[in-house]
């Protein structure tokens, strides 16, 4: 007894203490309080009269669904319309008591903390000095102590260390709490099934939005004494642009979003480019100027002179393709193979850390498991025994979903086909538009040694690049609206269910979106071309494309630098833009009185709604970079520079966007990256296979170490490129092929390894042929077990949760037991 009367003294004092310090003239547009100025509010809800026939109906779920809330123990106060700017919204104030908040933080297992940490931080580590301008304060770094947590338990209250109750539970844990009980308070029945969920209401638009409140204007701190503007301190050491090259500070990020943008940061490394012999041989007026190459398209196209795409070549004269296919491109593809291996393994060691650091130790899947989507609860009209929890719960047979599934099946396949059709129509344009760029591009300059800087190929693959980035775009945006639609139609048990089968569509077809294009330059294009006199053609009217006459891998670069830095910088503007028009906009039309009060939850309320899927699209964009990085960087290891200037420019729009343009997200909870780990584990072992191949097919380094070693005289490079290019009679080409113009030559050249016409199996693959196959086979077995094998060597020996964290873990749980 005198315990509890200690404990009520002690709320009693604290209420006046509050209550005194808390002025009514400061009652401004920035307060986060009900109208006592004591209780906070932890989150709002806003609806308008509507004035359609199903107005009844809807004021009557707002009655039950309110009243319900209030049997839970949730203190709600109501802002009438007259109060608000626009003069038609009502705002809903939720409050979550003292006794509500120690309930559901026991069921929802929140750890809080019971004692101060007595291990000490880690020291700075030897060198550590020149990182310090990237360095933040330490105050900004670790704003709190270090403590050791337990989940809490309502029955052990004295466990905890309960200063003030009013301050105890972070904002974040209080959103989440009220959040859990809004989307499974009842509103109705209706048809003999019981209505749930907060979530149900804004889809009916009974309600037009629920969100937490943010702490305050992000540019100034609060004013009111016993709060502080965790915004204000956020923006200020997060999300100001002129902190780019600062670290983030996690501590501060926690407690007010408990989420986080977990960017895959890449470090630098680029070969030294080599010029070699080959591309002096083609820029060489007496080598490459004399070799009559044969017509790149029938008909219309010409002869050309191999020396005027120079410009491409030789690394003198710029060099482009020489600048990626050198041979330091052979240890660069195996050093990124390794480096993707470090680093994901020391992830999972940064995610170990994390999770420790972010009390996610004992979090187990099967909680969330548990938690059913209240759409799902809804929708069920079984029900059956969980193993588990032994208790009876919603459940819907296998039958009722098989449509869905088929459904979902044909939508994905649907979509795949689309994808490819449009990469094929991207093809086409490129095989139709090439012999109109070949006709006013090439002339009997062409034939006098004119270098040009693009030729009809580099023309026709810049603009085949460009309008294939415009059509991922628009596919994109189709396809994410029925990704979510199709998925949601399935039906999902769980979150994470939904999570899970969204992630899978969504990777599914962006991955065939933003890569096939690059899969057909690298591994398709001017492979199946045939030769003079028999090509190949597509569809029987368009032949084949042929790589340029430097190789495919310039074009791959091009195809790679166009969709990748295209993708960042539209997805940066977008971000950034959207959010600041769409806000400017409804601010302009909320403000209608400048006498009437805009207060902290009409400002919240106007902004943009960051929803669940909001961190979903973070990950998938991030996910999609690492694809770039990893599986093509062979071909171009600007990749990572690119890559880390878009992770640097984005960490701060997202965290601007967050801080300013959107409504504060409603905390979750979860204790890794999910099966986004596993997809970026199943596109590194797949990145190891693109560049082996790349490198052997691809690039042009194969086959001149092939000729360096067995078919070079002289021990040198000298001769390569005519012994690259096979010879071809003009009098042998069909009549559907052959230039229109009559010309004086009897020869022309073109790229492979085949006997000559005055050979008895003319035009055939000649032993070099097989040569160079057997050498690209090999190189590719070999780098493949080079790197997989250092892999899981790396994996063996480096463990998943580093040393000092497994130190904590057991401290805590002594210190836990001694307590």
């Amino acid at each position: 007894c005198p315990l509890v009367v200690s404990q009520s003294a002690k709320r009693f004092n604290l209420f006046l203490k509050r209550r005194l310090m808390f002025q009514r003239s400061e009652q401004s547009k920035d307060s986060v309080y009900f109208r006592d100025g004591v209780r906070q509010i932890d989150f709002v809800l806003s609806y308008v009269d509507d004035v359609k026939r199903d107005a009844e109906l809807k004021a009557e779920r707002r009655r039950e669904f309110e009243l319900n809330l209030r049997k839970t123990g949730l203190e709600l106060e109501i802002e009438d319309k007259m109060n608000s700017e626009d003069g038609r919204t009502y705002f809903v104030k939720i409050h979550a008591p003292w006794e509500v908040l120690v309930t559901y933080a026991e069921v929802l297992g929140i750890k809080m903390p019971i004692g101060e940490s007595d291990i000490t931080r880690p020291q700075n580590l030897p060198l550590s000095y020149m990182l310090g301008p990237v360095k933040l304060p330490a105050t900004v770094k670790y704003p709190h102590p270090e403590y050791f947590t337990a989940q809490f338990t309502r029955h052990r209250q004295e466990l905890f260390l309960i200063e003030d109750e009013a301050t105890f539970f972070p904002s974040s844990a209080r959103n989440r709490i009220v959040y859990y009980i809004l989307s499974r308070c009842p509103f109705g029945v209706e048809e003999g099934k019981k209505k749930i969920g907060i979530e149900r209401l804004l889809n009916s638009n009974t309600y037009l939005a629920a969100f937490p409140l943010h702490d305050g204007q992000y540019w100034k701190p609060s004013t009111v004494p016993t709060h502080v503007n965790e915004r204000y301190i956020l923006h200020k050491n997060w999300a100001r642009f002129s902190y780019f090259y600062k670290e983030q500070p996690l501590d501060l990020i926690r407690p007010y979003f408990s989420c986080l943008d977990l960017s895959l940061q890449t470090p630098l490394f680029f070969p030294e480019p080599h010029c070699s012999l080959g591309s002096a041989e083609i820029c060489d007026p007496h080598i490459g100027g004399q070799m009559i190459m044969c017509p790149l398209c029938d008909e219309v196209c010409d002869y050309w002179r191999l020396n005027t795409t120079c410009l491409h070549s030789n690394r003198d004269g710029g060099g482009f393709n020489h600048l990626f296919d050198n041979e330091s491109t052979v240890f660069f593809a195996i050093f990124m193979g390794i480096w993707v291996t470090l680093f994901l393994e020391f992830w999972k060691q940064r995610q170990a850390r994390l999770e420790y650091e972010w009390d996610l130790v004992d979090f187990e899947e099967e909680q969330q498991q548990l938690q059913l989507r209240p759409e799902f609860e809804a929708m069920c009209k079984h029900k059956k025994m969980n193993p588990i929890t032994k208790e009876m719960e919603p459940y819907m047979p296998l039958f009722h979903r098989i449509p869905w599934y088929f459904a979902s099946g044909v939508t994905v396949i649907f979509g795949m086909a689309l994808l490819l059709s449009s990469m094929v129509s991207v093809i086409v344009y490129r095989l139709s538009v090439f012999a109109t760029f070949a006709s006013f591009m090439e002339s009997e300059a062409t034939l006098q040694s004119v270098k040009t800087v693009f030729t009809p190929q580099m023309a026709t693959s810049l603009s085949g690049s460009c309008l294939n980035f415009i059509v991922i775009l628009i596919l994109n945006f189709f396809y994410d609206k029925v990704s979510a639609w199709i998925t949601k139609m399935e039906i999902p048990r769980t979150y994470q269910e939904y999570e899970s089968s969204l992630t899978l569509k969504m990777f599914l077809f962006q991955f065939v979106n933003y890569y096939s294009s690059c899969f057909y330059v690298a591994f398709f294009k001017g492979k199946f071309v045939g030769y003079p006199g028999k090509y190949t053609y597509m569809f029987s009217v368009w032949r084949s494309e042929e790589c340029d006459p430097a190789g495919c891998l310039i074009e791959l670069t091009a195809q790679l630098t166009i969709i990748m830095i295209g993708k960042q910088l539209f997805g940066n503007i977008h971000e950034a833009c959207q959010p600041l028009i769409f806000n400017w906009w409804r601010r302009r039309k909320a403000q209608t009185n400048s006498e009437k009060l805009y207060s902290r939850w009409e400002q919240d309320h106007d902004l943009q709604v960051f929803g669940p899927l909001g961190l979903f699209y973070e990950y998938l964009e991030t996910v999609i970079q690492f694809g770039f990085v990893t599986l093509f960087v062979a071909s171009f290891p600007l990749a990572p520079l690119f890559a880390l200037i878009n992770n640097i420019v984005e960490i701060r729009v997202d965290a601007w966007k967050l801080t300013t343009q959107y409504r504060r997200p409603v905390a979750a909870k979860a204790h890794s990256i999910g099966v986004w780990q596993d997809i970026l584990y199943g596109m590194a072992i797949l990145s190891v296979a693109t560049n082996a191949f790349i490198v052997a097919f691809t690039s042009d380094i194969i086959p001149r170490l092939v000729y360096y070693y067995a078919y070079s005289n002289s021990s040198s490079l000298s001769g390569y490129v005519n012994n690259s290019l096979s010879v071809f009679l003009i009098e042998d080409f069909p009549n559907h092929s052959a230039p229109l113009e009559k010309t004086d030559f009897t020869t022309c050249r073109y790229r492979d390894y085949r006997n000559p016409p005055d050979h008895e199996s003319k035009y055939v693959h000649n032993m070099q042929f097989w040569h160079v196959l057997a050498a690209k086979m090999t190189f590719i077995i070999v780098m493949e077990h080079i790197v997989f094998l250092f892999k899981f060597l790396l994996a063996w020996m480096k463990p998943d949760v580093p040393k000092d964290v497994l130190e904590k873990i057991k401290r805590e749980s002594a210190f836990l037991a001694e307590g």
